[in-house]
């Protein structure tokens, strides 16, 4: 809006003033009915007084005197009866079935107008009765005047008297103001309701209230405050922004947290609440109550600041924010487990993203009970949080007195563990945990390690290594120790471009890579080599084995089908790396069975004794499938497999830390 705008919207509400005050002036005389007769019959006898107690030729000095006296209580005595018609009009004004409606600030400044007529009308008459007494006295104290004069001046002083006592009586009951007041709370209220729409989640956004809304409230509440009637007004208010703030809320559904706060000491299934959870109090906060805070503080904020602060609370409470603190509270408070780690960062993360915007919001006296809890939560956060890393290598060890998987599969354990790593190190949480184990050793006054986090991951991955060891070592059989070694060495290089892979570096990653090869060779070696051997005459074993070449090979059938079942049952979880093995182990017997063959010119008679070539091969292309690969479609392994397991992991975890 330009200036000159501005300025003709200004001349424009100063004109529209003045006629107000204009129209106003000309319909002063409506008020007091019933006190009319008198103060005309007040009028008729001051006149009749004057006349009566005029001077004559003989006694022109005396009455000149009582003229004087006379004539200066004529003055307020007429104010009086000005007055008087300026109170009628206002009273129409005000008793108006228009009410304030057609224009607010011209029936605030009536209102006005009417209280500063009442009490110049008890300033004038208090005036008129002094003046008249001094009358009496002087008249009472002077032959000159008779009785029937002083009896006239008696009684106009007593209409007087009666007249205030009326308009004091008025002053005190206030009927008419209560009325009028009455219809301001009214207006109030209306203007505030037509106004009032809850913040949309689409597209969420600071919802104002037009410039000429806010006047109007704020017009009001000055009013009704210097009254003493504000207290209705608030009330009014706290109840509409209230229902406006629950009805902006409502379309979240947030059902869940007083679900979620119920069943607590299962942090799993709070884990699908938590992005919901931050999303929808960060909307609360930054939306919906940062508006109904404006608000308050815009209407509110010329009385005394305990007021609009006062107001706020009410509606923050009536929103439901203490429902949202206290599902972080059930989170903080639930037991011990690796996902409440990064359960309590997330809460951390939202707490910290909306802290000024606390201490804007909440920072006041009256708002404690918010401030509190909020202070409360984040020590439970810090101290939860820090309590549950410092912990994890040790539950890592004490995850060594398990057993192996009997496949010879990735150990739950272990693929949990780099998995939960990498989410600890990611760009979003990494932060917030240095920033949560800063504050907590600072709460100790211990000086902060810039690589804690770093050592404490390294310590996490050299107690994985040592239970590989251990557990590697718990297999009765050699050979699938080396399957599970060659597993947990791929895993472990294939974590190369993640953020657990960059902080342990490349020539970790390389050296896993390198064993997973040397176990690779070692399985090789301790089970089809030495199968093999069996076809060599330069073999001791084969050696002992008395008779033809047919004999060598059936017990070369022999010990392969022993072998097959035995192994049929292993696993190599990496699909490349179960391909590549099964070609070492074809190009290992396929090539020099069918030599073998041809060398002696051996005919295969019966399946089930003998194989061919193809049937090798076939057969050998079996193992070290998972039995979901062998009868379940891979998209449905994947997931039922990976929840299983992690929820498996997650419970293991869970009881340790618990038991701690």
């Amino acid at each position: 809006m330009s200036e000159e705008q501005k300025s003709f919207g200004n001349l424009l509400a100063c004109r529209n003033v003045l006629k107000a005050s204009v129209d106003n002036s000309t319909a002063l005389a409506l008020a007091l009915d019933k006190t009319g007769p008198r103060i005309a019959e007040l009028d008729k006898n001051l006149t009749h007084l004057e006349v009566a107690i005029r001077p004559g030729g003989s006694k022109n000095c005396t009455f000149a005197a009582v003229r004087d006296h006379i004539g200066l209580a004529l003055g307020p005595a007429v104010a009086v009866l000005k007055i008087l018609d300026s109170i009628r009009e206002l009273e129409r004004s005000l008793l108006s079935d228009s009410g304030p409606d057609s224009d607010i600030f011209s029936y605030i400044s009536t209102i006005r107008q009417f209280e500063e007529a009442m009490k110049f009308l008890t300033g004038n008459c208090n005036l008129a009765i002094q003046w008249l007494q001094g009358v009496t006295q002087f008249l009472e104290g002077n032959s000159v005047a008779d009785d029937r004069y002083i009896s006239n001046v008696k009684r106009s002083v007593a209409i007087l008297e009666e007249l205030l006592a009326t308009g004091e009586q008025a002053r005190r009951n206030g009927k008419l103001l209560c009325g009028a007041f009455d219809k301001l709370e009214s207006s109030f209220k209306q203007i505030l309701t037509e106004s009032t729409s809850p913040v949309g989640l689409s597209s969420p956004s600071i919802a104002e209230l037009p410039g000429p809304i806010l006047r109007k409230l704020h017009a009001i509440v000055e009013k009704l405050n210097g009254s003493n009637r504000i207290k209705n007004c608030i009330s009014v208010f706290v109840k509409v922004r209230s229902l406006n703030a629950r009805n902006s809320i409502r379309v979240l559904d947030l059902d869940y947290l007083e679900k979620a706060i119920e069943e607590h000491d299962d942090v799993r299934g709070t884990e699908s609440c938590m992005h919901e959870w931050s999303n929808h109090m960060k909307f609360i906060v930054k939306y919906v109550l940062e508006n109904e805070h404006r608000l308050c503080k815009e209407v509110f904020g010329s009385l005394a600041s305990g007021i609009w602060t006062g107001c706020f609370v009410k509606i923050a409470v009536e929103s439901g924010i203490l429902s949202s603190l206290r599902f972080g509270m059930s989170i903080a408070e639930s037991k011990k487990s690796p996902i409440k780690l990064l359960h309590l960062l997330n809460i951390f993360s939202v707490l910290e993203d909306l802290r000024m915007d606390f201490n804007k919001l909440f920072g006041g006296e009256s708002c404690n009970e918010i401030k509190n809890m909020t202070r409360d939560l984040v020590a439970k956060v810090v101290n939860g949080a820090s309590e549950i890393f410092w912990e994890l290598p040790l539950q890592v060890e004490l995850e060594r007195r398990s057993s192996p998987p009997s496949d010879g599969r990735i150990p739950r354990l272990v693929s949990f563990v780099t998995d939960y790593c990498n989410r600890l190190l990611d760009d979003n949480s990494r932060p917030i945990l240095t920033q949560v184990l800063r504050i907590y050793q600072g709460w100790k006054h211990e000086k902060f390690d810039e690589g804690l986090v770093t050592n404490q991951i390294y310590s996490i991955m050299r107690e994985i290594a040592v239970n590989l060891d251990a557990w590697s070592k718990a297999y009765e059989q050699r050979a699938l120790s080396y399957i599970f070694m060659m597993n947990n060495h791929f895993h472990f290089n294939s974590l190369k471009g993640t953020k657990l892979g960059d902080l342990m570096g490349d020539s970790w990653l390389n050296a896993n890579g390198n064993y997973k090869e040397y176990y690779s060779a070692l399985y090789l070696r301790e089970t089809w080599g030495k199968i093999l051997a069996l076809l060599s005459q330069d073999n001791p074993v084969s050696s002992t084995i008395s008779g033809s070449p047919k004999k060598r090979l059936m017990a070369f059938n022999e010990a392969l089908d022993n072998m097959y079942k035995k192994q049929l049952d292993w696993i190599i979880i990496d699909e490349s790396s179960r391909d590549k093995m099964h070609k070492l182990v074809v190009q290992t017997l396929v090539p020099a069975y069918t030599s073998y063959l041809q060398k002696y010119r051996l005919v295969v008679e019966h399946s089930d004794v003998f194989y061919t070539a193809e049937s090798l091969e076939n057969m050998l292309s079996t193992l070290f499938k998972p039995k979901q690969v062998k009868h379940t479609s891979s998209s449905t392994i994947g997931s039922h497999f990976i929840g299983k397991q992690r929820n498996s992991v997650i419970d293991q975890f869970r009881f340790t830390l618990t038991a701690m």
